[in-house]
């Protein structure tokens, strides 16, 4: 993922972390979905497909 695309993402937090930085954020990068650590926003992101991310959380909701 080039750095400049990951330079201008808009990174958000889930309502449920309550201000903290001790969730992770995404970011919509293109077609795809970009996830960091907040409380290390300069570490290595992770980018997966829409469709990966999905079945992650599906798969966290059904536990």
């Amino acid at each position: 993922m080039k750095d400049l695309a990951l330079a201008q993402a808009k990174w958000r937090k889930s309502s449920y972390s309550g201000g903290a930085n001790n969730c992770v954020e995404l970011a919509v990068v293109g077609t795809r979905i970009a996830i960091r650590d907040s409380k290390s926003p300069e570490r290595p992101v992770l980018v997966l497909s829409r469709a990966r991310v999905r079945a992650f959380i599906t798969g966290i909701r059904e536990r």
